[in-house]
């Protein structure tokens, strides 16, 4: 079975990602080929660490899972003046919607947060180290002047510490990042993350790890609650946007429209973070807070790969 895994964005939460890969790549087994990763901010760095560690000639699981365990244990606020900042940031956070705060553009302030990201990725994966081989990677960004949705993709030599820093410009925190002449922010507002190029790694199921739920029990009436449920469902058009182009190609397929093309039917599977969190728990970089969200995406690939293998008899 050949499986891409598409990794949505959602800062912190995304260790939930880290979890679910950590499993994923665990499964060794002949019959599962990764072909494909795609990811759009905190999910393309994911993506990342895991395509680099399972490509080139000493690409293997348990590479791309070290690397996994190594920047999330890097970006965890530990010390105690990051642990302050933390805190910080995050009941800021917890403040909008509740009384009216000052905003600062990022370009007012040193880029120390952005320049310690990129360090965290070229601590890990030095610069120039790209390597060949191994599957497709597609991480989701916009060009900030243009408007036009980028998916940098390792098929056409476009992937780096850029491209990823690119991916995770979140535009009230971080400032653009410049990849030759386009300047791009997080890809959120476009692909989160990309799929639709997914179908050039001929993959016979998308596995989705989705970060933003799809649905809640109860109606939104605070002004934080209604500002956290519009988060969500933004985070979730593009998402829903690129699935339909799949089940599109999907039904050509079924129609016989499209014989003697390269597409071909593809399952979709999703992994969700089902947990109720809030917009602002999505900086929070509490080592306990992300230690249960690794270990509750293994739990939850976990039950999704017994479902998963019972349905299809492996």
């Amino acid at each position: 079975m050949r499986v891409a895994i598409a990794c949505q964005g959602g800062g912190s939460h995304t260790a939930f990602t880290a979890g679910v890969l950590r499993r994923l790549l665990r499964e060794d087994r002949d019959d599962i080929e990764i072909v494909a990763l795609s990811g759009t901010s905190g999910g393309a760095v994911c993506a990342y660490l895991a395509w680099h560690g399972l490509s080139g000639p000493e690409g293997r699981p348990a590479k791309a899972v070290d690397l996994l365990d190594r920047f999330w244990a890097a970006n965890a606020a530990s010390a105690p003046w990051d642990a302050a900042l933390n805190g910080w940031l995050v009941a800021m956070n917890r403040l909008e919607g509740a009384v009216v705060l000052p905003s600062v553009s990022p370009y007012l302030y040193p880029a120390w947060a952005q320049e310690r990201f990129r360090s965290a990725l070229e601590t890990l994966v030095p610069p120039g180290s790209t390597p060949e081989g191994g599957p497709l990677l597609l991480v989701g960004a916009v060009d900030v002047r243009s408007g036009e949705f980028k998916a940098f993709s390792s098929a056409r030599g476009e992937i780096s510490a850029d491209a990823v820093l690119a991916s995770a410009a979140i535009p009230n925190l971080f400032r653009a990042v410049h990849v030759g002449p386009a300047a791009y922010w997080d890809g959120l507002f476009s692909q989160n993350p990309p799929v639709r190029e997914l179908p050039d790694a001929a993959p016979d199921t998308i596995w989705v790890i989705r970060i933003n739920p799809s649905a809640r029990a109860e109606e939104p009436t605070t002004m934080p609650a209604i500002l956290d449920r519009r988060n969500e469902l933004s985070g979730n058009l593009s998402l829903a946007q690129e699935l339909a182009f799949i089940e599109k190609v999907n039904e050509f397929v079924r129609k016989g429209w499209l014989k003697g093309s390269k597409y071909r039917e593809i399952a979709v599977e999703t992994i969700t973070l089902d947990r109720d969190l809030d917009t602002a728990s999505k900086l929070d970089r509490r080592p306990q807070f992300i230690a249960d969200l690794i270990a509750y995406g293994e739990a939850k690939a976990e039950a999704f790969l017994i479902a998963c293998f019972s349905r299809t008899g492996r």
